[in-house]
């Protein structure tokens, strides 16, 4: 069944890019409504639905445009905690271009609606079963869909800096997993990236305590990494929100090789320009207890007992 929150629940922090401040809220919204953005700053306010072809290329986030011209960037996290907790249905508000960053992770977005409660709603669930396989490709990096009976993520990353390096990791992300394994993993840069995204005016708002900032073998973040791997998890959790543009749960496996926002956006579009590639399902309630939000109602994150893995 469909699912929405029990009450709203309200955020407030810095954007990553502007550093200018930002509120942020989720309110539940009935049965068919889907995931919105409303940018509540502009007279009128303006709507933009969750979905992948309201997606504008972006490197750094992913960004929704109105197809209007009014957009808001660095949705990825807030939409893997709401897909991660299994809401279907929310009006998001935003006072402004971009989404708070809070401490760089999906946590403190999905302590908040595990938080206000998860309202299960009177109207069937319908997943998009993959039919075959869908790729893109980029030079080395790739992405791709392939058929499964509920969400998996594989992903790989590889960078010069020895406190990252060579990192690989796959989950099955049903029941809870996302909240027990990705939703604490912080986005991570180069310090070097960061000098030369400040020169443009970029990364304003990041800092130390919201980011995981890595010089070669060094972990310059105080406190260093939540996980060993918390980098490659962190590039599973933009791709768990990316995936959540499809519209619906995905039954399929994700494989990124060194993939972005913007390489998932392109498989979204791909899986959605051919229709023998997919199909609609509705969910029977074996099919539901393998959704990544099955079982979550009671499972509250406590940012505090965080531990390295």
């Amino acid at each position: 069944m469909q699912a929405t929150l029990k009450k709203m629940v309200k955020f407030s922090g810095m954007g990553l890019h502007s550093g200018a401040p930002v509120r942020l809220e989720i309110h539940p919204a009935p049965a068919g409504h889907g995931i919105v953005f409303r940018r509540t700053d502009l007279q009128p306010a303006v709507d933009i639905p969750a979905l992948w072809d309201h997606v504008t290329p972006s490197k750094l986030c992913t960004l929704m445009d109105d197809g209007k011209g009014t957009t808001l960037s660095t949705v990825e996290h807030v939409m893997a905690a709401l897909v991660g907790t299994g809401i279907h249905n929310a009006l998001v508000t935003v006072d402004g271009p971009e989404v708070p960053i809070l401490d760089g992770s999906s946590a403190p977005f999905a302590d908040g609606i595990l938080r206000a409660g998860i309202e299960v709603l009177d109207a069937p669930l319908r997943a998009i079963r993959v039919l075959r396989p869908v790729e893109v490709r980029e030079g080395e990096a790739f992405a791709r869909l392939e058929p499964a009976d509920h969400l998996q993520i594989d992903f790989d990353i590889d960078f010069v800096d020895a406190a990252i390096g060579h990192q690989e990791k796959r989950l099955d992300m049903a029941n809870g997993a996302f909240l027990r394994e990705l939703a604490d993993s912080r986005t991570f840069c180069r310090q070097s990236d960061v000098e030369a995204m400040r020169r443009n005016g970029l990364a304003l708002g990041g800092t130390y305590l919201n980011a995981v900032v890595v010089d070669g073998a060094k972990v310059l973040s105080p406190g260093g990494l939540r996980h060993r791997d918390e980098a490659v998890r962190h590039k599973m959790l933009d791709a768990m929100g990316d995936l959540g543009l499809a519209g619906a749960p995905l039954l399929a496996r994700y494989t990124g090789h060194r993939a972005g926002h913007a390489m998932t956006n392109r498989l979204l579009r791909a899986l959605f320009a051919d229709p023998t590639a997919w199909e609609w399902e509705t969910c029977s309630p074996a099919l539901e207890d393998r959704l990544p939000g099955a079982g979550v109602a009671n499972y509250i994150v406590e940012q505090n007992d965080w531990a390295v893995a």
